[in-house]
C-alpha cells in the first residue's frame, strides 16, 4: 500500500477505504508519511467530498489514533453537549452545571477562542485560579463526585486530529464539512459519553454561514455519532448577531451568573433551555431505550418548565460553585462577580441616527470584541480576560441618536479606534422594523 496510491485515488473522486485510511494516518503520527503527501490527500477531500462511511471510517481511525475515556464504572447517564462555536456563545457554561443538578453526569472536552469566536476554556479560565488543564483522573474523580467536569484535550485523545488540523489551517482545507465533522466527532466520541447534544450554529457569526451548509454538517455529525453508537441529536442554532448581552471571558461570566440565578437575556435563555430539553431527552433515550427524538411541543415545553425550575430554586447556580470549587477557581466569585477582571477603560458606541437595529453582525462583534484583546489572531497568542463588549441594544431594538448601542472594555487603547470601526460596520440602523431570524432553526435526530 503505498500514499500515491490513496491520494491518487481520491484526487479522480475514488471512494478510499478505512484501511486505507488507518495506513495514512498510522504512517503520518509515526514520521513515514510526509506532511505534504497528507497535505496532497487532505485537498483531494476537500475537492471531492467523502461519502458518509468514508466519513465515518475517518473519524473511527482518528478517534481510535489516541486514548478513549471508559467511564463506566461511573453510575448515571453521562451526556455531553459541543457547540460550533459563535460570538457571546456561553451557554455550555449555563448548561452543564443545570444538567448536573438535574441528574445528568456531564464530561466535557472544551475548545479556546480562536478569531472572532469565543472559547469555553478562556471564559472559565478568567474565573482567579480556575484550572482547565487538569489531569484525567481528576477529570474522572469530578465527574463521579459533582457530576459536571470541563477540561481541554489533551494530547492524549485523538493525536490525529491536533496533526491533521495543523495541516488544514495553513492549506486552505479547513472549510471541509467531511473533515470539520471528523475532526469534532473523533474528539467527543472519545470522552466515553453515552449521548452527544450537538450545537451547530449558523450565520454571520458562525462558522456554518448558510443554514443549508449547517444542516449538511449537523447531518453528517448526527449520522457519525449515532453510527458509531453514541446516541446524538443536533440543533441548528441562530449567530447571525452575538447571543446574549456580553461577548468577553469575564464579562461572559458575569452574564453566566446571572442567568444562573435566573435573570438572563431572552434569546440566551431560550437556546440553553431548548438545548436542556434535548439533552433531558436524550439521557431519556439512553435510560429507556427509547428511539432518540421523540418530542413533541408538549414534552419540549415540560422539560424546559423542569429545567427552568431548577434555575429558579438557585440548585444550578450551587452546582456551579461546586463546578469552580472542584477545579480549583475562588468560589466567592459566583457570589462577588466584582473578583473577575476588570478593564481599566470603557467607551460607549452610539447611535448615529434614530431608528430600529436592523443588523447586529456577529462576526463584527466578534472581530471587534478580539481587538480590543478578548480574541486570538493565532493560536497560542495571550487573551486580555477584562476586554469585551457589552451591548445595550439588539437586532430589533429602536434606538435614538446619541443613545448608547454598546460599551467597549479595554486595557490597551491601541487598537480601540480600530475596534470601533469594526463594530460600527456591522452595525446598521434604518427606519424600518426588521424581522428577527428564528433562534431554534433546525433540529437533525437522523
Amino acid at each position: 500500500m503505498r500514499a500515491y496510491d490513496i491520494i491518487k485515488k481520491k484526487r479522480d473522486g475514488g471512494a478510499v477505504s478505512k484501511e486505507e485510511l488507518s495506513f495514512l494516518i498510522d504512517g503520518l503520527l509515526k514520521g513515514e508519511i510526509p506532511d505534504y503527501q497528507a497535505s496532497a490527500f487532505l485537498m483531494a477531500v476537500f475537492l471531492n467530498g467523502m461519502t458518509d462511511e468514508e466519513t465515518v471510517s475517518l473519524t473511527e481511525v482518528m478517534l481510535r489514533s489516541g486514548a478513549t475515556l471508559d467511564l463506566s464504572d461511573i453510575q448515571g447517564t453521562k451526556v455531553d453537549k459541543h457547540s460550533t462555536g459563535g460570538v457571546g456563545d456561553k451557554v455550555s457554561i449555563i448548561l452543564a452545571p443545570l444538567m448536573a443538578t438535574m441528574g445528568i453526569k456531564v464530561p466535557m472536552l472544551a475548545g479556546r477562542g480562536l478569531g472572532h469566536t469565543g472559547g469555553t476554556l478562556d471564559k472559565l479560565e478568567s474565573i482567579p485560579g480556575f484550572r482547565t488543564d487538569i489531569p484525567l483522573d481528576e477529570f474522572r474523580e469530578n465527574l463521579k463526585n459533582i457530576g459536571i467536569s470541563i477540561m481541554g484535550q489533551t494530547g492524549e485523545i485523538a493525536p490525529a486530529d491536533g496533526k491533521l488540523y495543523g495541516l488544514r489551517d495553513v492549506t486552505a482545507t479547513v472549510e471541509s464539512i467531511p473533515l470539520i465533522a471528523s475532526s469534532i466527532m473523533s474528539k467527543k466520541l472519545a470522552e466515553g459519553a453515552n449521548a452527544l447534544l450537538l450545537d451547530v450554529k449558523t450565520g454571520s457569526g458562525a462558522f456554518m454561514k448558510s443554514r443549508e451548509d449547517a444542516v449538511r454538517l449537523a447531518t453528517t455529525m448526527v449520522r457519525i455519532g449515532n453510527s458509531m453508537g453514541v446516541n446524538t441529536v443536533a440543533v441548528v442554532t441562530d449567530m447571525d448577531q452575538p447571543l446574549g448581552k456580553t461577548v468577553g471571558n469575564s464579562l461572559e461570566i458575569k452574564e453566566c451568573v446571572s442567568a444562573l440565578r435566573g435573570r438572563a437575556a431572552n434569546d440566551l435563555m431560550e437556546v440553553t433551555l431548548t438545548l436542556a430539553a434535548w439533552m433531558l431527552n436524550l439521557a431519556d433515550s439512553v435510560t429507556e431505550d427509547t428511539e432518540v427524538g421523540k418530542m413533541n411541543e408538549f414534552v419540549l415545553k415540560k422539560y424546559k418548565h423542569e429545567a427552568m425550575d431548577f434555575i429558579e430554586k438557585g440548585d444550578a447556580f450551587k452546582k456551579f460553585v461546586e463546578l469552580i470549587d472542584a477545579q480549583h477557581g475562588d468560589p466567592d466569585v459566583a457570589f462577588r462577580p466584582n473578583l473577575l477582571p476588570v478593564a481599566k477603560g470603557i467607551k460607549d458606541v452610539s447611535a448615529a441616527e434614530d431608528g430600529y437595529i436592523r443588523r447586529l453582525d456577529a462576526e463584527a462583534v466578534g472581530a471587534a470584541s478580539m481587538l480590543l484583546g478578548a480574541g486570538r489572531m493565532k493560536a497560542g497568542d495571550e487573551i486580555d480576560h477584562a476586554a469585551g463588549i457589552i451591548l445595550n441594544k439588539k437586532t430589533g431594538d429602536y434606538v435614538k441618536a446619541g443613545e448608547t448601542v454598546a460599551i467597549l472594555h479595554y486595557n490597551n487603547d491601541c487598537s480601540l479606534k480600530d475596534a470601533e470601526e469594526v463594530f460600527r460596520s456591522g452595525l446598521e440602523i434604518g427606519a424600518r422594523e426588521v424581522a428577527k431570524r428564528p433562534l431554534i432553526m433546525d433540529v437533525i435526530i437522523k
